[in-house]
């Protein structure tokens, strides 16, 4: 499986931005996805996801309300649209994904095999 995301950008305080996520190599069906980012000196954190099954989301508290994952299982990809966008919500995001992991492993990184390579969001303020 390879993951391929695209969509970053700069953009103002505010603003918005919709990230995609395209896999290659197998159908996504049966598999969790999700969005991480990584801003500078800082560690990699859970942005949003799908359970394996579609039926589940999976949003971190800081971006509740205000981003929103979705899926297109005909197309094989993942997408994140992010609305008020923040300083603070500058980073580089990454997509993910994995057919054996388990609820209570959705936000950690280090459980899914695959992971793409980042597009780079910027907002100024």
């Amino acid at each position: 499986v390879q993951l391929q995301a695209s969509g970053g950008g700069l953009v103002q305080a505010g603003g918005s931005l919709r990230l995609s996520c395209a896999a290659s190599g197998r159908t996504m069906r049966g598999y969790a996805m999700a969005w991480f980012r990584q801003a500078p000196g800082k560690e990699r954190e859970f942005v949003a996801g799908f359970s394996r099954n579609g039926g589940s989301t999976y949003y971190a508290d800081s971006v509740k309300n205000r981003f929103t994952i979705s899926r297109d299982n005909a197309e094989n990809t993942l997408y994140l649209q992010m609305n008020s966008l923040k300083p603070e919500d500058t980073a580089v995001y990454y997509c993910t994904a994995d057919n054996r992991i388990i609820t209570s492993q959705y936000r950690n990184w280090i459980q899914y095999d695959y992971r793409g390579q980042g597009t780079q969001v910027t907002v100024s303020s």
